[in-house]
């Protein structure tokens, strides 16, 4: 057995054991075919399409065939409430204080944010004017640009937005990367949309003392209710679906628990820190919190396909797996 048939062997436990019995050696035979003489290890492309096959097998076996709709489904849902929210944040951001009253800006803005909340309008106008990968690149690049704005404001000591607020940023953001690539025109343009309403919601805020700053708008209590918003929207949209025998809903909802919680940050630390509502729990409360929303959430996931395969019926290998590139 050469080193490289023994690496894709390695990389063909991704599927479940029964598919390998079936068609493990076709599979891996096919592979080596088509590799060029001398290689030794397998090429990205081959690795990610035997992981990607294996994960589907995975979930087919699992009976959770609505699997990947939902997290499409979930992926839409996140991206359009990333985008309102980063509308929101722009307007803000817009209104700096004035000199002499002691309020940090940076320029013409309250803080840093400004770079970060632009980059994710760029990325709900990518959905709707970008093709194929485009559009999950411009939604990864805002991610990394939320995640950039620690850093950059530490080195420079210029301020930035919250950690609640960015935080839940992320999470949306990782959540929308599953957004598909094929989508009707009415889909495309929804991100659009949601940032034309978050704009005009921010611009309806009312000034506090001397700038609309994160805290001055109470962005805790606007988090609070786009948590709630969401996941009452998943749940009517996990009902709504449930009832057609179209399960994706349920999934749907189940990814969307972790933005959730991290969207309802600071309420839920509160309660850990058993602090009342109006004062701001401890950092320490916030990062544990954090993190074990962070853990929690996707920790579900996997629980759910277990269960799920439990219930379902015996299966049978499929005719047909992913054909290398």
């Amino acid at each position: 057995m050469t080193d490289l048939e023994r690496r894709y062997l390695r990389l063909l436990r991704a599927y479940p054991v029964e598919y390998r019995r079936a068609r493990g050696a076709e599979i891996v035979g096919t592979y080596l075919d088509l590799a060029a003489p001398g290689r030794r290890w397998p090429s990205p492309a081959d690795a990610v399409d035997l992981l990607r096959g294996g994960l589907r097998q995975r979930v087919r076996a699992a009976g959770a065939v609505d699997l990947v709709p939902g997290v499409r489904l979930a992926a839409t849902v996140a991206l359009l409430t990333a985008t309102a929210l980063a509308g929101m944040w722009t307007v803000l951001e817009l209104r700096p204080a004035p000199p002499g009253t002691g309020e940090p800006s940076v320029g013409p803005f309250v803080s840093l944010g400004m770079v970060t909340w632009v980059g994710w309008l760029l990325a709900g106008a990518a959905q709707a004017l970008t093709p194929g990968r485009w559009h999950r690149r411009a939604v990864a690049g805002a991610v990394l640009l939320t995640v950039a704005l620690v850093p950059a404001a530490a080195l420079t000591g210029l301020p930035r937005p919250p950690l609640f607020v960015l935080v839940p940023q992320v999470g949306l953001g990782l959540v929308a990367l599953g957004v598909s690539r094929e989508r009707q025109v009415s889909l495309r343009v929804t991100p659009l949309v949601a940032a034309v309403a978050g704009l005009s919601l921010g611009a309806s805020l009312t000034p506090s003392r001397f700038a609309e700053t994160y805290r001055g708008v109470r962005a805790e209590l606007m988090l609070q209710d786009t948590a709630v918003a969401v996941l009452a929207v998943a749940m009517l949209l996990a009902l709504g679906l449930a009832l057609r025998g179209d399960h994706r809903g349920g999934w749907a909802t189940l990814i969307l628990l972790t933005p959730v919680g991290l969207l309802a940050l600071q309420p839920l630390a509160g309660a850990a820190d058993g602090v009342p509502a109006e004062f701001a729990p401890s950092w320490t409360a916030l990062a544990a919190t954090a993190g074990l929303v962070a853990l929690v959430g996707p920790a579900l996931l996997p629980v759910a396909l277990a269960v799920r395969a439990r219930l379902a019926p015996p299966s049978t290998p499929g005719p047909t797996w992913n054909t290398p590139r």
